[in-house]
């Protein structure tokens, strides 16, 4: 049994793969492609600093409520 993410399976992956490589071209998807993930790391980073700057500040009215 092929897996599926959701509606993504594996025809509609490739389907949307040669309509991009079409419209975009076989020289731009590779940059297309690091600049994603160089978005969504950089959206991590964002969210664990978040993150640990509202447990700091939890960690600090837990120790002094007044």
């Amino acid at each position: 049994m092929l897996a599926t993410f959701g509606y993504l399976t594996p025809v509609t992956m490739g389907i949307v793969l040669v309509t991009a490589l079409v419209i975009f071209g076989p020289g731009k998807l590779p940059e297309l492609g690091k600049s994603l993930g160089n978005g969504i790391r950089e959206f991590k980073s964002a969210t664990a600093e978040e993150e640990k700057t509202e447990d700091n500040i939890v960690a600090k009215t837990e120790k002094d409520p007044a």
